[in-house]
């Protein structure tokens, strides 16, 4: 299993312009909030923006200039909001007529970019987060990877208690950070990187094990005290609120 990384040693890391954002998700565990629209249209109360429209800033601003948008559950909805917000670069919507997971949503959505012969970033679409996305792109290039995908460690939702080895209760923690990282649901790929997707399936069951193995994968940890969030659920819109609330004052 192989891909053109379009890496030169020594040459100067590229400026990645396209992304592919994966928005066709049913949003089940956010009802009601999804029952008239997608889930990257949820807003977070007090920010007055869409998750999606954090996120198309967010690229404008490190350079992107095109994204392609992967709908699915409520895709007019999606489609029609994009039409109508003033937007810093350009969109494209691709709709799959079946659900191909997300291995196959990713690579239907980028056969549509601009420039197959350039590195593009993706994202789904449930991601509240903002550091640098040129450097985790250097770090891409620096390591020759075919994919580099971002590390988080986010907290734990519950408290931890701390003990000695006596069994003596020694500290309550509350919402330790997690002693593991996971995938942050943000990568960057190489050119070749769509042709090792799976027509249907899952890339993080097929695609990223093997390229594990070929050491072809990076990971590159998101940077000390940036915020990072999945919005899954009710409860993950309130604890965003408030976090990003608390991160304003």
């Amino acid at each position: 299993m192989t891909a053109d990384t379009g890496t030169v040693p020594g040459a100067t890391a590229p400026v990645v312009t396209q992304a592919v954002i994966l928005a066709g998700g049913q949003g089940s565990r956010l009802r009601p909030y999804t029952d008239d629209r997608p889930k990257p249209l949820v807003e977070i109360p007090g920010t007055g923006t869409p998750i999606i429209g954090h996120q198309l800033e967010w690229l404008a601003a490190e350079g992107v200039t095109d994204v392609v948008i992967s709908c699915g559950h409520l895709a007019e909805v999606l489609q029609e909001w994009l039409e109508q917000a003033d937007l810093p670069l350009r969109t494209q919507t691709v709709v799959e007529a079946e659900p191909l997971g997300r291995g196959g949503g990713l690579r239907y959505a980028a056969a549509a970019l601009p420039r197959p012969a350039e590195p593009w970033y993706a994202t789904n679409g449930d991601i509240w987060t903002r550091f640098s996305l040129r450097e985790m792109a250097a770090f891409h290039h620096e390591r020759a990877a075919v994919a580099t995908l971002a590390l988080a460690r986010p907290r734990i939702p519950w408290g931890a208690v701390e003990t000695d080895r006596f069994g003596n209760v020694l500290d309550f923690i509350e919402a330790p950070p997690s002693p593991f990282l996971i995938n942050a649901g943000l990568y960057v790929f190489a050119p070749g990187f769509r042709e090792l997707l799976p027509e249907v399936g899952d890339h993080e069951r097929t695609t990223f094990p093997q390229l594990a193995r070929d050491r072809r994968l990076a990971g590159y940890q998101l940077p000390q005290g940036c915020y990072w969030r999945a919005i899954d659920t009710a409860k993950d819109l309130t604890e965003a609120a408030k976090e990003l609330a608390a991160s304003r004052t």
